[in-house]
């Protein structure tokens, strides 16, 4: 490999052409410079300045490294740049419900990257279950999950008024077995579906399953089934409460974290204040 140190020297003596001219450059000695251009000079095998013209002058085998030597000088000092900016060296590990990265939880994200400019934000969505056993495992920092009960070591729980839904538009008079949309199995509300509907000793079948939550509430526009969802999901989609059930007890949004200090904190402090205020707005509309 060539050393940079030597590059540096051979090309502040082709560019002042004067050994005494680059160690000024260089704030080092004269007999410095010399002796980093004749190492260059071994282990490259060629003679690169012309010692004995006066102003010195690059060789031809010296004219043929130095644009390498440019090039290399300048990767070297973006490197060096570059690491010398800790920016995204930090990663807070986040695991949240699709629903809930909402406008306000995407701006309190983007300001606290903002102020925090060496974290890196690690954010992923998926179903709760899967999102606490990850935490559980370690994989995440703060996780956000939607339950039927909270567990003890909760930072934070907030109620999640759910009801049932049928499409606003193609809703027909449901005859057994009725059809339901559903998460796939290990969903939070697809348990509680068929609980429900059994109890009530109907019959149902499964007509739609799928990952999203967006997808879900397509589905159940079209018309193509029943489902139980969150109330506040609800709002901006064609579809009305369907009462053949009455109303459903709440489950809760927890947050936890394996620490409440430091920049882990500050941000975990940020998520609780979006969920308060999401709550007190579904609580005001839905009196949940």
């Amino acid at each position: 490999m060539l050393d940079p140190r030597l590059l540096r020297a051979f090309v502040a003596i082709v560019d002042t052409r004067s050994f005494t001219q680059a160690a000024d450059r260089l704030h080092s000695t004269q007999s410095t410079v010399s002796q980093q251009l004749a190492r260059l000079e071994q282990a490259v095998g060629q003679v690169l300045v012309d010692r004995a013209a006066r102003p010195v002058r690059v060789t031809a085998s010296g004219e043929r490294l130095l644009g390498y030597a440019r090039r290399i000088l300048a990767l070297q000092h973006e490197a060096e740049t570059l690491l010398a900016d800790r920016a995204g060296t930090a990663a807070i590990r986040i695991g949240v419900p699709e629903d809930i990265v909402t406008l306000s939880m995407s701006r309190i994200l983007a300001r606290f990257a903002e102020q925090h400019r060496e974290v890196r934000l690690d954010v992923t969505t998926g179903l709760s279950r899967d999102l606490d056993r990850r935490f559980r495992a370690g994989e995440f920092d703060i996780v956000v999950v939607k339950e039927a009960s909270a567990s003890p070591d909760n930072r934070a729980t907030f109620p999640e008024a759910i009801g049932w839904f049928e499409s606003a538009d193609h809703a027909p008079v449901w005859v057994d077995p009725m059809p339901l949309v559903t998460f796939p199995p290990g969903g939070l509300y697809r348990e509680a579906m068929f609980e429900r509907v059994e109890r009530d000793r109907r019959r149902w079948y499964v007509a739609f399953t799928a990952t999203s939550l967006g997808s879900i509430l397509t589905a159940v526009e079209a018309g193509i089934g029943l489902s139980l969802l969150p109330k506040g999901a609800a709002i901006d989609h064609k579809i009305r409460p369907y009462a053949g059930f009455g109303e459903e007890a709440p489950m809760v949004v927890s947050v936890y974290s394996w620490e409440d200090a430091g920049q882990i904190g500050l941000l975990l402090e940020n998520i609780k204040s979006v969920l308060l205020n999401r709550y007190e707005a579904h609580r005001a509309r839905f009196g949940t």
